[in-house]
C-alpha cells in the first residue's frame, strides 16, 4: 500500500473518531470479557503501555484487578477520549499521550505489558501492520508480554451490512472495508479484516513466543481473536 493511501485511510479514521467520540465513549464503557483470560498471565507490579487506549477502559480493568500495582501509559490520537480516560483512571499512576500511532508508532520505553486492543483493524496496509507489531514487540521488556486482538467483523452479517463502497481513487488491499457507524452521528471508518492466516503471520513476525491464542467477546463470544506473546529472557 502506498504512503498516500495510508495517510488517506488514517485520516478517514481520525475524522471518524472526532465525529463519534461521545457516542463511541458511551458504547465502550464495559471491559471486554476476553480480558479476563489474560489476568492469570499478568503479575504485578506491572508497567503497561496501552496503544490506542481510547477512553482508558483497559486501564480501569487492570486497576480493578491489580489495584495500585499498575503504572499505566495510554496513547491515543483523540483528545476527547483521552480526557475521558484521565477522568476514569483513578487509583493508579497514569500517563496519557496524545499521538497518532499510525504516523508515529511508539518508539520509547519498555514495559511488562504492551496492549493493542481494537486497533489493528485501523492500521492501513499489510506491511504496515507487520512493521507495527514488530515495533511494539521492541517495547516489551525481557520476560514481558505483548497482547493484541483482531476484530473478526467480516464473519458476521450485521457488520457486512454496514460495508459501503470505496471512492474510486483509493487503491486499497484485499480485506479492507469502509463501514458506517449507526450510533449517534453517522460516520465512516476504515477497517481491515485480519483472518487466521494474517494473524499467524503477525505472530511469527513479532519475534516473540506465543503463549495463547483464543476467541472471545460479542454476542457469540468469538468476535475478537486474542494473541498473548512473551519475550523470552535473553
Amino acid at each position: 500500500m502506498n504512503d498516500d493511501t495510508v495517510k488517506r485511510l488514517n485520516q478517514i479514521n481520525r475524522e471518524f473518531y472526532q465525529i463519534t467520540a461521545d457516542s463511541f465513549d458511551e458504547s465502550r464503557g464495559q471491559p471486554w470479557p476476553g480480558w479476563d483470560q489474560l489476568i492469570p498471565y499478568l503479575h504485578p507490579p506491572l508497567t503497561v503501555m496501552d496503544v490506542g487506549c481510547g477512553n482508558g477502559r483497559f486501564g480501569v480493568f487492570l486497576a480493578q484487578h491489580m489495584g495500585a500495582d499498575v503504572i499505566y501509559h495510554g496513547i491515543d490520537n483523540n483528545s476527547t477520549l483521552l480526557e475521558r480516560a484521565q477522568t476514569a483512571l483513578t487509583g493508579i499512576e497514569t500517563h496519557l499521550t496524545l499521538r497518532d500511532i499510525v504516523e508515529q508508532p511508539p518508539d520509547e520505553g519498555t514495559f511488562d505489558l504492551v496492549a493493542l486492543f481494537g486497533v489493528l483493524h485501523h492500521i492501513p496496509g499489510r506491511k504496515q501492520r507487520q512493521d507495527f507489531v514488530r515495533k511494539l514487540a521492541e517495547r516489551v521488556k525481557a520476560g514481558g508480554m505483548l497482547a493484541f486482538a483482531t476484530w473478526r467483523f467480516y464473519e458476521y452479517e450485521r457488520f457486512r451490512e454496514r460495508i459501503t463502497s470505496w471512492p474510486s481513487d483509493l487503491d486499497v488491499e484485499k480485506g479492507d472495508y469502509l463501514l458506517d457507524w449507526r450510533r449517534g452521528d453517522r460516520a465512516l471508518r476504515y477497517c481491515h479484516y485480519v483472518d487466521d492466516t494474517e494473524q499467524a503471520d503477525l505472530i511469527a513476525l513479532s519475534g516473540l513466543c506465543e503463549v495463547i491464542t483464543y476467541r472471545a467477546d460479542g454476542r457469540t463470544n468469538d468476535i475478537n481473536c486474542y494473541t498473548l506473546l512473551r519475550k523470552e529472557n535473553s
